[in-house]
């Protein structure tokens, strides 16, 4: 198919083939990018197959459906973003063509706006935990700093409470607060949706085509809950007996569905990794049986673990602890064996369960489920020049700064570092994250190294915990001595420390800048 030039680096086409797509690699393309919606018409190629052909012949590309009705400002915004951040020259297509054509239109419009003159020390793209820790240590050190942080959220969530939701411990309200009574004093917050970055100009696109430049960037955008991955899901969400401790507005329909169940099937699930806290999808389980357990209803349900990975926990010192558990439970353990599909009427969960060499799948029943969705870089962030092969953001495991751009640092969950993505991990890396940051803006190397410290309170039953501490390679990272607390056996003291120190540690603590047993080691010190 010939493709028309609209600009020396911008081309579109109808509806691409795989052929195309070859040709476009060869003619030089260094992006391929779809305005057009998936499913439009019955035989139109899927965008992930055009994506997986671009990508293995070198290529980038970018998901960007423009509706057949008409194109929007917003999608001009979107586009802009790409072009911001995805190299050249670049081809898009949709149908025919011309809602690439239209949409470039805008999105050079965006171009001409003028984009705001100031230029901050450092711009912090997220207002999670990470955001928030980091821009509070960064004042902590230098007062005078010009910060902005980029979030567009009315809600500041303690997301490892939510575990304790969904047991009936601890309620939804206790877990959230303003995004505003957060913010550290001194920060300049931009309430807008960062779309993309081009660490080329220093700059970050938002989602009302404006941009915003900087002296050092910090982005921790967070992870993307992949909801739509598993078929059927998200139209049964919260109901048929389906939920999931991962959002705010369904942790509480897991203490209702725990408290109704008085016999039947009991699904639990862990998709592939990463994702954030890695034991938290069977701490839901945990905490369920020994609610069952105390009701004495326990005997009378089948509890089901179907873990996509091969092992019960990555790190094997926690693991017989945690294997007692499951005995005493009687709960059926299935490896290799990750959930595709759910039918939520029907109370019908399907499974792909790897044996061998040789992948089936398989229908399971059930009166209640919880999901862990798949999760993966935000978009915006997998589309940019900053991601690495995984699309996380590419950055030095130890110093937390990318590998290609000096002025740019990640830390929490968006970052490509292998720790465990926990909240844990957050508060240990914003202290290390904010001395580079200084060092960088006065043109100096890192000086502070991250060990990878990452911390999984696995609620084993309700009143003790199994407190996994560990780092890189596994490495056993205990916070506290042996005689006061093992963390490889369970302990009514982690529990405390769970549900009565934790809390408030995160809300005057972690996110004010006090850095508690966190503060920044030295590169090179013992």
């Amino acid at each position: 198919m010939p493709f028309k030039q609209i600009s020396p680096v911008f081309s579109v086409s109808g509806q691409l083939t795989l052929d195309d797509v070859r040709d476009a690699a060869a003619q030089g393309f260094k992006t391929i990018i779809c305005n057009r919606p998936d499913n439009e018409e019955a035989a139109q190629l899927a965008s992930s197959i055009v994506q997986e052909q671009s990508e293995a012949l070198g290529m980038k590309f970018a998901y960007i459906p423009v509706s057949s009705s008409g194109v929007t400002p917003s999608d001009g915004v979107k586009m802009r973003a790409a072009l911001d951040a995805m190299p050249s020259p670049v081809l898009a297509y949709c149908r025919s063509g011309a809602r690439s054509g239209k949409v470039f239109e805008l999105a050079q419009q965006a171009y001409d706006k003028p984009s705001d003159s100031k230029t901050y020390d450092v711009v912090i793209v997220g207002g999670g935990s990470a955001g928030i820790a980091t821009a509070a240590s960064l004042l902590k050190r230098n007062a005078d700093l010009d910060i902005a942080v980029i979030d567009p959220t009315d809600v500041h969530y303690y997301q490892p409470g939510w575990t304790m939701v969904g047991a009936g411990v601890f309620s939804a309200e206790f877990t959230r607060r303003s995004e505003k009574s957060v913010m550290p004093r001194g920060v300049e917050w931009i309430k807008k949706a960062a779309t993309g970055f081009a660490p080329e100009q220093n700059s970050v696109s938002l989602d009302d085509g404006s941009s915003v430049t900087y002296r050092v960037l910090v982005a921790c955008p967070g992870i993307k809950l992949d909801w739509d991955a598993i078929e059927g899901l998200t139209e049964t969400l919260g109901k048929n007996g389906v939920t999931s401790n991962y959002s705010y507005d369904l942790a509480p329909y897991t203490n209702r569905l725990v408290k109704d169940l008085k016999h039947g099937r009991a699904l639990f699930t862990q998709p592939p990794m990463p994702i954030k806290c890695a034991g938290a999808p069977q701490k839901s389980m945990y905490l369920s049986c020994s609610n069952w357990e105390r009701a004495g209803v326990l005997k009378d349900i089948d509890v089901q673990f179907h873990n996509s990975g091969a092992v019960l926990f990555g790190v094997s010192a926690y693991v017989p602890a945690l294997m007692e558990y499951i005995e005493r439970y009687d709960a059926h353990l299935n490896f290799e064996s990750k959930l595709v599909a759910i039918d939520g009427p029907a109370k019908i969960a399907t499974f792909e369960q790897k044996r061998g060499d040789t992948v089936t799948r398989v229908e399971e029943k059930f009166d209640m489920i919880h999901v862990v969705p798949p999760q993966v870089a935000p978009d915006f962030v997998r589309s940019s020049p900053l991601a690495a092969a995984s699309g996380f953001i590419e950055v030095n495991e130890a110093t937390l700064q990318h590998v290609r751009y000096p002025n740019v640092f990640a830390l929490g969950d968006a970052c490509s570092a292998s720790n465990a993505k926990t909240m844990a991990a957050a508060r240990k890396q914003a202290p290390v994250v904010a001395v580079n940051v200084l060092a960088a803006l006065e043109g100096r190397p890192p000086v502070a190294d991250y060990d990878g410290y990452g911390s999984c309170p696995l609620t084993v039953e309700r009143g003790k915990i199994v407190l996994a501490e560990f780092g890189y390679g596994g490495k056993l990272l205990p916070s506290f001595p042996n005689w006061l607390i093992d963390g490889t056996r369970p302990s009514r003291l982690s529990w405390l420390l769970k549900d009565t120190i934790l809390p408030p540690i995160y809300w005057h603590g972690m996110l004010k800048g006090h850095e508690w047993m966190v503060k920044p080691h030295k590169i090179g010190a013992a």
